[in-house]
């Protein structure tokens, strides 16, 4: 069988592929068709050997005439199908006036070209139409041998039934090769879509990965930028104040390292327990005062309005709200002229609205960060909301400034007090109430 190979499209690996017919069914070699074509010429030229009488003589000139016309074609029979069953038929209601008997041994290579043309003809109506009028055309040849007696009618049937057994055989093997072909096809497509899923979830852990890594270093870099051009600027008017600054700048990059090294360790992890598991929970909005603090030591002066009752919060939802806070803050560092920024956390309408704007105002003090090109923390704060099923805007305001607005799903609400007893995830904003809209100023 020649063998050669294809490459799937989209895919680093080869399929091999063997040469088929145009229905799908592989070519024997040649070894096994110069069997088949041996065995029938033997079985027909045995079968010119049968007399009426029951008797045995040797095959006359027509039997050895007739086993090799017929079987001279078989080996066409993939290629042209209907026209060898034709002609084997043919050769065979040709027998009895040549003066052999008709017999199921006699139409051998018309049995042949039955069985191919089931498992080579497109249709399977066509096939099976080919292959009774073959039976019906050989068993209806039996009474031109003269009068018909009883063994001339049960010889009609049995020359009547061959083709046919052999079409039911042929069909058989049709309908396990298609089934086998149909197996074969959907391994091979479950084979593509296992690679196509693995791939697009390393794709999609790619980008979670890179999100994590941004919000992590980019918060702690900005603030470490920040902090050391305050302590630049009052290097020479304010000594004392660029001391402050340097020692939290050295605080800061030590932050920085840590999350650095946690983050990388869980990237080390594959799934044996060969890496330490995270020492603390991922951040949420009860570590909202420390990010704040953060801030504040960097310069920025950050005013935090909170409305509604807040409500304990799903572990991705807690975590995407924190990290757009840090986040937004992080680029009102980085770009905004002023040094001022508001939070906003609406618990009403079902829904968690966080919002972070800064003035817009004209800068004071230490020179700000401003004038950097854009980088990926407003995709990162939209595919985060769109991962927890909210929504994300974020643009300019009329009256100055950048607004940044994430609207993130609120599970249902429970009970009053058994709400109340849950406790408060941001309740970090620097006041013990819940019921109402509440201002303070870190």
């Amino acid at each position: 069988m020649r063998t050669s190979v294809i490459r799937a499209p989209g895919l680093g690996r080869v399929l091999p592929t063997s040469d088929t017919a145009d229905t799908g069914a592989p070519r024997p070699g040649r070894g096994r068709e110069t069997a088949v074509v041996a065995a029938a010429f033997v079985v027909c030229l045995l079968g010119g050997t049968v007399r009426v009488e029951d008797t045995l003589s040797a095959p006359p000139l027509a039997a050895w005439l007739l086993a090799l016309v017929c079987c001279a074609v078989l080996p066409a029979r993939r290629r042209r199908p209907l026209a060898v069953l034709a002609f084997t038929t043919a050769a065979g209601v040709a027998a009895q006036p040549l003066g052999l008997l008709l017999s199921p041994l006699v139409i051998a290579p018309a049995l042949v070209a039955a069985h191919a043309c089931t498992l080579h003809v497109p249709g399977e109506r066509r096939a099976a139409g080919a292959v009774t009028l073959a039976a019906v055309a050989l068993a209806g040849s039996v009474p031109l041998a003269g009068d018909l007696s009883w063994r001339d009618a049960s010889r009609m049937g049995v020359v009547a039934a061959a083709p046919l057994v052999a079409g039911l055989v042929g069909h058989a093997v049709r309908t396990r090769r298609a089934y086998l072909a149909a197996v074969e096809e959907r391994a091979r497509r479950a084979e593509e879509s296992r690679e196509l899923e693995a791939r697009r979830r390393v794709a999609e852990e790619r980008v979670r990965i890179a999100r994590e890594l941004h919000d992590l270093v980019a918060h702690q870099i900005t603030l470490a930028s920040a902090q050391a051009t305050v302590a630049a600027h009052f290097f020479d008017s304010r000594p004392e104040q660029t001391r402050v600054s340097l020692r939290e700048l050295v605080e800061t990059t030590g932050h920085a390292l840590d999350e650095l090294r946690a983050t990388v360790g869980l990237l080390r992890q594959t799934g044996d327990g060969d890496a330490a598991a995270p020492e603390g929970p991922a951040p949420g909005l009860a570590r909202l005062p420390d990010l704040l603090e953060s801030f504040r030591r960097a310069g920025l002066e950050v005013t935090v309005r909170e409305e509604g009752r807040a409500r304990a919060l799903p572990p991705g939802v807690d975590l995407t709200a924190y990290r757009i806070v840090q986040e937004a803050l992080t680029n009102v560092t980085k770009h905004a002229a002023g040094r001022g920024a508001r939070v906003g956390l609406d618990w009403g309408g079902g829904r968690l609205t966080v919002t972070v704007s800064d003035d817009g105002g004209a800068p004071g003090g230490p020179p700000a960060l401003s004038d950097r090109p854009p980088g990926y923390g407003l995709i990162g704060m939209r595919e985060r909301a769109a991962a927890v099923g909210g929504e994300l805007t974020a643009g300019p305001r009329p009256e100055g400034g950048f607004l940044v607005t994430a609207r993130l799903p609120l599970p249902p609400a429970r009970d009053p007090a058994a709400a109340g007893a849950e406790g408060r995830a941001p309740g970090a904003t620097g006041t013990g109430r819940t019921d109402g809209g509440i201002e303070g100023t870190t």
